[in-house]
């Protein structure tokens, strides 16, 4: 029996009708995260309200996610094998906010010609991608570490300080994490750095041997081709 093809018409619409509800869920679900860490003496029904939000943001994320398995005739299997980040992003609260970076690619892909040249927009969306992913991983992070026994990571700042260090892969080992979920999370930001690092040098690296080869391309001043 031959496999339906995807409806690719429905699939657009709803992606675009998406867009903004998306976007503005993946910002409140930082938002409201945030709040809901970093604000120990606020009242008990804030507290409440933003961990409402959170849930109510992760419950949009999964209704997406239902609705364009259905839409694209692939079957659960397979479409999570085409689509694994947005497979992770429903699993994984601490990666929603790059849901904000795959809107922005797709409003940059509708253009016929991207404002950005390739070079720029791998470093607009790894910059993207290592500012959300740092403060999603330093909120997490100093909610599981500042009360734990023996955590050297005891104020937000510290849990900022060392997620920019373990993005950048530097590592000094000033503050670390104890926790199980803390090392996890370190783990997962890890690996983010190293591919995020290799990202932008592969592409800064690239455009400097373009820019080299169109210069020796031109020639010396009064050598142009043709010339007596």
């Amino acid at each position: 029996m031959r496999e339906r093809p995807p409806d690719q018409p429905a699939q657009e619409r709803w992606d675009r009708w998406m867009e903004t509800p998306l976007t503005v869920m993946a910002l409140v679900y930082l938002a409201a995260y945030a709040v809901r860490i970093l604000g120990h003496h606020l009242p008990e029904f804030v507290k409440d309200l933003c961990l409402v939000l959170t849930f109510a943001s992760w419950a949009v994320f999964l209704v997406d996610y239902v609705v364009r398995v259905r839409l694209s005739g692939l079957g659960l299997l397979r479409f999570v094998r085409h689509h694994f980040l947005d497979t992770v992003v429903v699993i994984l609260p601490l990666l929603r906010p790059l849901r904000v970076v795959s809107v922005y690619d797709r409003m940059q892909r509708r253009h016929d010609k991207p404002r950005l040249t390739l070079y720029a927009r791998v470093m607009t969306y790894a910059g993207m991608t290592a500012g959300l992913l740092g403060f999603a991983g330093a909120l997490t992070v100093y909610h599981f570490e500042y009360q734990a026994p023996g955590a050297t990571i005891r104020t937000f700042g510290d849990a900022v300080w060392w997620a920019c260090a373990t993005l950048a892969t530097v590592g000094y080992g000033d503050v670390t994490p104890v926790t199980p979920m803390g090392r996890l999370t370190a783990v997962g930001i890890m690996g983010v750095g190293l591919a995020l690092l290799g990202a932008v040098t592969g592409s800064f690296s690239s455009w400097l041997i373009q820019a080299f080869t169109r210069e020796d391309e031109k020639g010396p001043p009064g050598n142009t081709p043709g010339a007596s």
